[in-house]
């Protein structure tokens, strides 16, 4: 409720004022996609800002470049998965996980002395792994269509009489002021009484 309260200071006088929301339309897969966009931003930003505090802690020393190299490519899939282009955003987030447990896996050798934090690192990172395939998985599924199949649009009623009856009647509503009706070429192609 706060975002909705904050938001009526931008409302105009004459607005209506937002009492509560309403039922979410996002799916649960949208929400999982959601927080891993989110989660890639605040990785990111502490890769970007703390590269050092993060070798020092995994064992990685002198690898502080290519931990800030993976908060820019954290920010650049955070964009993608928190647009339109969800499956494209999950996969480079995806591809990016390989490329951390990769990372990760050099950190788990015997002689380094962070070893435990570089495994717990591993780990966590084999779940996010987990939940990028499984949202990667739902948002495919819900924009799958099998092939050769074509929507079915038979039920709709745009234009319940045809496109034929349909044209002419905004000419012929009676309380558009004469100053905003059509003129010219097209206005004098259509016909401006019912058949």
């Amino acid at each position: 409720m706060p975002i909705t309260n904050a938001t009526q200071i931008a409302r105009s006088k004459g607005d209506p004022r937002v009492v509560r929301k309403g039922p979410s339309s996002l799916t649960g897969s949208d929400r999982l996609t959601r927080a891993l966009g989110w989660f890639s931003i605040g990785l990111g930003l502490t890769e970007l800002m703390a590269p050092g505090f993060i070798a020092r802690t995994l064992g990685l020393e002198g690898k502080e470049a290519l931990i800030r190299a993976y908060g820019a490519r954290e920010l650049a899939s955070a964009v993608p998965t928190l647009s339109v282009d969800k499956p494209v955003g999950l996969a480079s987030r995806i591809a990016g996980d390989v490329l951390d447990l990769a990372t990760l896996s050099s950190a788990l050798r015997p002689g380094n002395a962070k070893r435990d934090n570089a495994a717990i690192a591993f780990a966590l990172v084999i779940g996010v792994t987990l939940l990028d395939l499984v949202a990667f998985a739902d948002v495919k599924a819900s924009h799958r269509r099998e092939r050769g199949t074509h929507r079915d649009y038979s039920d709709r009623s745009g234009l319940p009489r045809g496109p034929q009856a349909s044209r002419g009647l905004a000419r012929r509503d009676f309380d558009t002021p004469p100053d905003d009706r059509a003129e010219g070429s097209v206005a004098d192609a259509v016909p401006a009484t019912a058949p």
